[in-house]
């Protein structure tokens, strides 16, 4: 029953969509029509949803007739580890991305934007489209819900690196909501080129989307890097594995149309520059789905090998082909019409980050992409590691960084140099001043230390921006100290939202750079009893522990951890032996610290339980990692939220030309 009525969802889905594709294409032109475009928008969201519920009931219930759930599920398993195997796996993957599109869909169908409602049905129409090629790949190359004959008494239960942490519950509905949410700006793109209207129309209606997908890819990755330190059991949360690239290529792109987004709402330039962005964020997600599920690559976050792969990349072929021939058949409408000053201003700054974002990406991708194309055209297997991509990305964010701690003293317009390196003056000596300190405490490595010096740098001019437009406003409005920052804060949401963010990035690339280059670490064999010693840090083992339960045995082991003379607790890493298992999945134990972490891990235990080989990790300043992905997600929440002042069919000020724009505040003043 279940494989039918989940097999009559995505049949329903499947033609709706379709339907809905070529109802919301009729009301271009027959308005009229949206109302039955709108009505079966709905039903095709309401297939996905009715899919992901069968699946869910046939895991819960235990049908084993079910293939996904012969596969992917097992009596044993926990009811969280149940319920969050419909994704463990490629088939049930589909599923939850078919729910997150649609829902996207229905978002978008409600939000209709007075400056782009001749845009909207174009941009639902690519939407709709989306899910037909998605619905099909669900029904036809992919299904969940075929049948198992004989049906087996229990299944293998999903892959054992998934059953052990409750972040594979969060990790890949955020990085779904993330690409997905992608979708919308490439359909308002798309919309834009095929009506002609690219000027900044298409950009009121898809900040705010972009925005949001970029919180959710964000939170994602940062999920994916603490699941992977957290469960992976190898000290490090990046290793610029193949499916790791995937997820961050399109934050690159998608980081750099939010900000040449500004530069366009406020000059009518850069058109081609982020139509083409859009475009690219998009096909980007559609390859890092391909490299996730096509089995090309061999990845402990990959799925295997399926007839999805081929579908995949004829997709991706499609959508190049079709923004190619968009973007050349308007070109006559992509020239820009107001003149990007030369020289310093922060219309250069934000198309010079862009550049480093882009390259970062196009960095990225080559190295991912490199090995696949050797082994097609001559079936060589060949690796890039971490040397290239270190040496290639690392100048380029450290690039980046400080255009971002340039970039919010600059004013719109061209700058006066003399200002703004007296403004700069104190940033800059603060971060070398910081260099030069570490170095003599006897910190090494010139990479990790000028990333440091210049994470003080970005930081110092946060701290300059946030203070000048709060005593621009305490001068103009004469208010006290506290009213004065809150009303500075609230005034410019966007601005100081966009800040918050920055200061996120810059804790991130300060804890990767001192966690990756000042790691110590030591292993072991140990007796019960008998201690070892890594930088401060002693470890002394204390017993070893079995457990078997029905689904695994576990052999887990007693360290004891000391730091100098301070006793910081006994900690348990394991090892753990699952039946569908080839080899045994370790499971790592953390003591975090706001300055260092120490991560315990069990290599091997000896036959009769009596040694064990241990290996202990030092790691400085991870904590703020994680830390950072909540300060970038509040950041862009704060930028996102809607300013009540202004009404909502007006047209924002920063969609006037630079010239034309008034100081609506002080913080203006002061930037101007």
């Amino acid at each position: 029953m279940n494989s039918l009525l989940g097999t009559a969802a995505l049949s329903l889905g499947f033609v709706t969509s379709l339907a809905a594709t070529g109802w919301w294409v009729l009301s271009v032109r027959r308005p009229e029509l949206a109302p039955r475009a709108k009505r079966l928008t709905v039903v095709m969201a309401v297939g996905a949803a009715m899919a992901c519920a069968v699946l869910v009931w046939a895991l819960v219930t235990h049908d084993f007739s079910v293939r996904y759930v012969a596969d992917n599920g097992a009596r044993a398993v926990p009811l969280y580890y149940t319920v969050i195997s419909l994704w463990a796996a490629l088939e049930g993957s589909l599923l939850l991305w078919l729910l997150v599109l649609a829902g996207y869909a229905v978002l978008v169908m409600r939000r209709v934007h007075p400056r782009a409602a001749a845009l909207h049905p174009w941009a639902m129409a690519v939407i709709c489209g989306s899910a037909v090629f998605f619905f099909g790949l669900a029904l036809f190359a992919g299904n969940a819900f075929g049948v198992v004959s004989p049906v087996p008494a229990d299944g293998p239960g999903p892959n054992p690196l998934l059953q052990d942490h409750p972040l594979m519950g969060v990790h890949p509905p955020l990085l779904y909501l993330g690409y997905i949410g992608l979708t919308v700006p490439f359909a308002y793109a798309v919309a834009a080129l095929i009506t002609g209207q690219t000027g900044r129309g298409w950009l009121v209606v898809t900040r705010r989307w972009t925005l949001t997908a970029w919180t959710f890819l964000t939170a994602g990755v940062m999920m994916g890097a603490w699941w992977s330190y957290e469960v992976l059991g190898w000290g490090g949360y990046w290793a610029w594995d193949p499916v790791e690239n995937a997820s961050i290529l399109p934050w690159f792109t998608a980081t750099a149309l939010l900000h040449s987004v500004m530069v366009q709402e406020r000059r009518a330039t850069l058109r081609v520059w982020n139509l083409s962005l859009a475009a690219a964020t998009y096909l980007l997600v559609i390859l890092g789905t391909f490299l996730t599920r096509s089995g090309v690559v061999a990845s402990v976050h990959a799925f295997s090998q399926s007839a999805i792969g081929p579908a995949l990349l004829g997709f991706f072929a499609v959508v190049l082909v079709g923004v190619l021939a968009l973007l050349i058949w308007r070109s006559d409408r992509l020239g820009p019409v107001d003149r990007l000053d030369a020289g310093v201003s922060r219309e250069a700054v934000f198309l010079g980050n862009n550049v480093i974002l882009v390259g970062l990406a196009v960095t990225v991708l080559i190295g991912t992409v490199f090995p696949l194309l050797v082994e097609a055209v001559n079936g060589e297997r060949v690796s890039v590691g971490a040397p290239y991509f270190d040496r290639m990305a690392i100048p380029l964010a450290l690039a980046m960084l400080v255009l971002m701690g340039v970039g919010p003293l600059v004013p719109w317009g061209l700058a006066d140099p003399r200002a703004l390196g007296r403004r700069l003056a104190v940033p800059s000596a603060l971060g070398l001043l910081t260099i030069a300190a570490l170095g003599l405490s006897g910190l090494n490595g010139i990479a990790p230390l000028v990333t440091i010096g210049v994470g003080v740098f970005v930081l110092a001019t946060i701290v300059d921006r946030v203070v000048t437009g709060w005593q621009a406003t305490r001068m103009t409005t004469g208010l006290g100290s506290l009213p004065a920052l809150w009303t500075t804060l609230a005034r410019r949401r966007r601005l100081y939202g966009g800040l918050l963010t920055h200061a996120g990035v810059v804790l991130a690339a300060v804890a990767i750079a001192a966690s990756s280059s000042y790691s110590i670490d030591g292993q072991q064999t140990l007796a019960i009893g008998e201690s070892f010693t890594v930088g401060d840090h002693t470890a002394t083992l204390e017993g070893i522990t079995p457990q078997r339960t029905e689904r695994k045995m576990t052999i887990s082991i007693q360290v004891a951890i000391a730091d100098g003379d301070r006793e910081l607790g006994v900690y348990e890493p394991a090892l753990s032996f699952y039946p569908a298992a080839v080899q045994a999945i370790g499971t790592p134990s953390v003591r975090t610290g706001l300055a260092e972490d120490a991560y315990l891990l069990l290599s091997s235990v000896n036959d009769d339980r009596t040694e064990a080989t241990v290996r202990l990790i030092i790691s400085p300043l991870v904590l703020w990692l994680w830390v950072s992905a909540g300060v970038m997600v509040t950041g862009a929440a704060v930028a996102a939220w809607p300013d009540r002042r202004r009404p909502r069919n007006a047209v924002p000020a920063t969609e006037q030309p630079a010239s034309e724009q008034p100081a609506t505040d002080a913080v203006e003043a002061v930037d101007a």
